[in-house]
């Protein structure tokens, strides 16, 4: 189980830029570098496992329940 290191502020705007970022490529399919918006799985994906692998290589914490 992955350890969770992203607080509610920080997975909230996780959340809206990885959709903001599907949605970009959604209603710009056409465009040279619209692959390019697919990046926003990733911070979506952060967002909703609450827990960040590159939070956890650099000891970053942004839940309040974990910091010790």
């Amino acid at each position: 189980m992955l350890k969770k290191n992203v607080g509610t502020v920080d997975r909230a705007l996780r959340i809206i830029l990885g959709l903001a970022l599907l949605a970009g490529f959604f209603l710009n399919s056409g465009g040279a570098y619209s692959w390019l918006y697919l990046i926003g799985i990733i911070p979506l994906a952060t967002g909703l496992i609450s827990s960040c692998p590159l939070y956890s290589i650099f000891g970053i914490s942004t839940c309040p329940i974990d910091r010790k």
